[in-house]
């Protein structure tokens, strides 16, 4: 199907309006979606009148500013759908991280009517294509969806759990008699997105939002953002403050990244020790500290105490945040208290029969597809509360399986990795870190398997490496994966008679989260809290390996085992002897290689064939041709991602300045499969008395994005690079039928 759509490119200035006298959509008050952008900022609108609407941006101080207006058009168009397109379009493009939005984060729409998920969306993606050909966007929709800028975006409609609770954090900060709001909700129901969509709300200039346009049932919200507005000034001293110090920096990248807000609003529970503040809210409020098992943090944590006319022996961070906050809001979860340092529930118990505390609850759950079911499922499996007559978990929205092989579920991650991106493996604290102050050595070893754990505390789940690496309960706190491997490690096993998990203690290696503590249930509890955390972390799956034989047999009788596919190794030698079928019937065999068209990817093991795939009339199909998809952003001017892609095996003879897909182990750790991308190739030879060599080889991107660098392989690195085949064609694309 045709998508229909046009983006007219104008210049915004006092004579715009004249301009459209040749466009029958803006004539006849068709609805149109807008873009009114200068170079570093952006306004992002639907209307029905677009004259009276440019006029009135015209008189705008901030938007008249802007020098260009890009008019989107279709006849496809109504309102519905150009106020879905428009909600779209401010997610992504704020996603995107070129512009900063000066759109307000309220009155986003967020509704279902006819073909929302078929028509418009393919309407939406076409839109999207344009802007990207015209360098007005950067990034595919599949990047931004997986990135922090966009899972953590403001720019969000609220659920109506968040809207509710988002009212009640409104009229409590115009309550006088109210000192501290305390939202609790479990991993997943949307905590930290309702903190940043606080920030920018209270950060948002309204002057120009036509509150006019919500419905009556949103008469509450008007009136009382009406009275936050005259209440609080525009220049609100305001602090997050979050514990973790991973995810400390991950939202200071979001923050400088949105309109209004700053990285220098996120800080740590030591930092609101130097001022005051209007507002202070605290994300994952269950990570403050008290005075237990600080390590080196004693020494601080007793001179801030101190300071601040506490007794350092009895105090907590959390009496810091109400001491310089004249509003305070938590956002805590009980169950995700995971070490003796963290605050006892106790103290959120005696705030919450405090007259000056306000009380609310997040219960939907909005990251596991999984739904609410999985989480219950996990509570009661990891506190062995599951009915032996119960049918083990599974939905048709959420992959929950067991691996008997931890060799298996690396592999399984690293190809959901390459596929959908934002997959990691995370493990329990039960080996050293010994690669801290050696990366050469290796942490964990399971059955031949050496894994290192994670090469940095700081955003860890995004960092390059990552995929390759295990993260601990302390880098993967808060985020969000597409699928997680979860590593159940020695420190925890199962007591088949007494139907219990039992923790086994010398072989926990978080000092920190142990020492001093003397009751073994309180160790339990904080390590099943741990695993409870992590099992939730997965968006669209996850998978779990157990290293102790009888939690292995526990969990086995609670969770799918996963299905595993027999594993061969593809060479350009014997897997592509593909016999009579080829000839027959035109077919070449489609093999299971996601190659990275982003740079090599991560480990892969190569498949028997998927499936065999017949070719246009137009090609003759041959005994060294077969096909695989690219997936990436690096090859976009020839190579769309997702695209099924036929390739010839290479024979040799030159190859300068042609695209091919390349094998090259030395890059990869070679236990763990072969790394394969696709790129241009180019050559640099010299001669010697023993004729031509190679210098090095370039394996170049050919990308509308200028961020993506060519991979070069220097001549220590050349005898570990194998031209697997020859690109001939893209077959099609994953949006379009052959080509």
């Amino acid at each position: 199907m045709d998508v229909i759509c046009d983006i007219q490119k104008y210049s915004f200035d006092k004579h715009v309006n004249k301009v459209f006298h040749n466009n029958d959509f803006a004539q006849s008050l068709w609805p149109v979606i807008y873009l009114l952008r200068d170079n570093k900022e952006m306004y992002i609108g639907e209307t029905t009148d677009v004259y009276t609407r440019m006029e009135a941006h015209l008189k705008n101080e901030k938007k008249s500013k802007l020098t260009t207006l890009h008019l989107i058009t279709s006849d496809k168009f109504n309102k519905s759908a150009t106020l879905d397109i428009e909600h779209n379009l401010i997610k992504y493009i704020a996603g995107d991280g070129i512009f900063e939005l000066l759109n307000a984060n309220i009155g986003l729409a967020n509704h279902n009517y006819f073909q929302k998920n078929g028509l418009y969306w393919d309407i939406f993606k076409d839109i999207w294509s344009k802007l990207k050909n015209e360098g007005i966007v950067n990034n595919s929709l599949e990047d931004i969806s997986n990135s922090n800028l966009f899972k953590y975006s403001p720019y969000k409609s609220l659920n109506p759990d968040q809207s509710k609770s988002l009212i009640r954090i409104m009229k409590s900060l115009l309550d006088d008699g109210i000192k501290t709001t305390l939202i609790e909700g479990g991993a997943g129901t949307g905590k930290t997105v309702l903190a940043i969509f606080l920030f920018k709300l209270l950060n948002t200039d309204f002057t120009d939002v036509n509150l006019k346009e919500f419905g009556d049932d949103e008469t509450a919200f008007v009136e009382t953002l009406y009275e936050l507005k005259k209440r609080f000034p525009p220049n609100l001293k305001m602090a997050l403050v979050v514990p973790m110090a991973s995810f400390r920096e991950t939202l200071k990248k979001v923050f400088r990244n949105v309109k209004g807000l700053s990285a220098k609003m996120v800080v740590g529970p030591t930092e609101i020790a130097d001022e005051t503040y209007d507002v202070i809210v605290v994300e994952e409020a269950h990570r403050l500290r008290r005075r237990e098992n600080l390590g080196s943090y004693f020494r601080d944590f007793g001179k801030i105490s101190t300071r601040l006319g506490f007794d350092e022996s009895t105090n907590t961070e959390l009496d810091w945040v109400i001491k310089q906050g004249k509003k305070v809001i938590l956002f805590y979860d009980e169950f995700q208290s995971i070490k003796p340092s963290d605050l006892d529930s106790a103290d959120f118990e005696k705030l919450k029969r405090q007259s000056s505390t306000c009380l609310e609850h997040l219960k939907s759950q909005l990251r596991v597809k999984g739904g609410k079911d999985y989480v219950d499922y996990i509570h009661k499996l990891m506190n062995c509360l599951i009915n032996p007559n119960e049918q083990k978990f599974e939905s048709k929205k959420y992959s929950f399986v067991l691996f008997d092989s931890l060799s298996d579920m690396v592999d399984d991650i690293k190809r959901k990795n390459d596929k959908k991106g934002l997959s990691r493996l995370v493990a329990g604290y039960s080996w050293p870190w010994i690669s801290k102050k050696n990366n050469s050595l290796y942490d964990i070893n399971v059955d031949n398997v050496p894994l290192r754990w994670n090469s940095t505390i700081k955003d860890w789940i995004n960092s390059s490496n990552a995929i390759n690496e295990v993260g601990c309960i302390h880098t993967s706190q808060g985020y969000d994966l597409n699928y997680a491997g979860i590593i159940f490690g020695r420190e925890i096993s199962y007591d088949e008679e007494k139907n219990e998990i039992v923790i086994l203690k010398n072989n926990y290696y978080d000092r920190n989260a142990k020492a001093g503590i003397v009751d073994p249930n309180k160790l339990k509890k904080y390590i099943i809290n741990i695993y409870t955390t992590i099992l939730q972390r997965g968006i669209h799956g996850t998978s779990v390996y157990a290293c102790d034989p009888a939690l292995r047999k526990y969990l086995s009788r609670h969770i799918h085992m996963a299905k595993v596919p027999d594993k061969v190794h593809l060479t350009n030698s014997d897997s592509h002897d593909v016999g009579q079928q080829t000839l027959l019937t035109n077919s070449v065999p489609l093999f299971d290689l996601m190659a990275a068209a982003g740079g090599f990817s991560s480990n892969q093991i190569v498949t028997e064939p998927k499936e065999w795939i017949k070719l246009p009339d137009d090609i003759r199909a041959t005994k060294n041709m077969f096909a695989c998809k690219v997936v990436g952003e690096s090859m976009n001017k020839k190579i769309p991602s997702g695209s099924t892609c036929l390739f010839r095996i290479d024979e040799g003879g030159t190859r300068q300045g042609k695209i091919v897909l390349v094998q090259h182990t030395s890059i990869q750790d070679k236990d763990f499969g072969n790394g394969f991308t696709v790129k241009e190739y180019r050559s640099k030879k010299y001669i010697d008395g023993e004729g031509w060599h190679h210098a090095s080889i370039t394996l170049n991107p050919l990308s509308y994005n200028s961020s993506y660098q060519p991979i070069i392989i220097e001549p220590d690195e050349l005898n570990e690079l194998k031209v697997i085949g020859v690109f001939e064609r893209v077959l099609y694309t994953s949006d379009s039928e052959n080509l």
